[in-house]
């Protein structure tokens, strides 16, 4: 797969000015009710998302752990005070309780099916390995109901580009057996800071459509 199956867009990068933690929230009746636009990051367990949205913003705005599935509720970051990054947990994490587990789904279902504001989801994968059935699953949901998204490809770094192209071959082939039109996608790596310009120029153009 080459760069030129990717979006590109003739937008001035958008910059990241200000980003700033402004709170975490059990629920999604409890988020900010000003009206921001936001856009939101999600992907399984140890996929690389808070060292993806620190190299969108900031180094240190999101925590990094070594210990995957820690982010429990939808923490909200205001980025150059005009919309919200939303972190939401991670999906199909199995190290958590059945009960735990329940909890984190119907908060992850809740925010998405209720919040308006909501311009778009970026759904992590990590390209380091061929498709899997929970990604898959997730995404299908997410279409199903509606909801706007993007995949970003995590991690790209790792791999050599023979492997990366054919993993990511892999799991647009998959994509395409349920979807007429593919989401757009984004190769990235925190390390390398690949796709951080198409990713803010995607965001920048979204915000000026509104």
């Amino acid at each position: 797969m080459t760069n030129n199956e990717f979006p590109t867009f003739a937008l001035r990068t958008m910059e990241v000015t200000s980003a700033e933690f402004v709170a975490s929230y059990p629920k999604a009746s409890q988020c900010p009710k000003d009206g921001r636009p936001e856009f939101a990051f999600i992907g399984r367990s140890n996929v690389g998302k808070s060292s993806l949205i620190n190299m969108l913003t900031r180094k240190g705005l999101a925590k990094v752990s070594a210990t995957p599935g820690k982010t429990r509720l939808l923490n909200y970051f205001l980025i150059n005070k005009t919309w919200y990054l939303v972190d939401l947990p991670g999906y199909g994490y199995a190290r958590v309780s059945k009960e735990q587990q329940k909890t984190l789904a119907n908060m992850i279902n809740g925010y998405f099916l209720n919040r308006k504001e909501l311009i778009c989801a970026f759904v992590l994968i990590d390209s380091n390995i061929p498709p899997t059935k929970i990604d898959l699953e997730f995404i299908n949901g997410l279409g199903e109901n509606g909801i706007p998204f993007a995949i970003a490809f995590t991690k790209t770094d790792r791999i050599g580009k023979t492997t990366l192209d054919k993993n990511i071959a892999l799991f647009m082939d998959e994509l395409s057996k349920t979807w007429e039109t593919l989401p757009p996608c984004f190769i990235t790596s925190s390390e390398r800071k690949t796709g951080k310009t198409e990713i803010l120029d995607f965001i920048g153009k979204a915000l000026k459509q509104l």
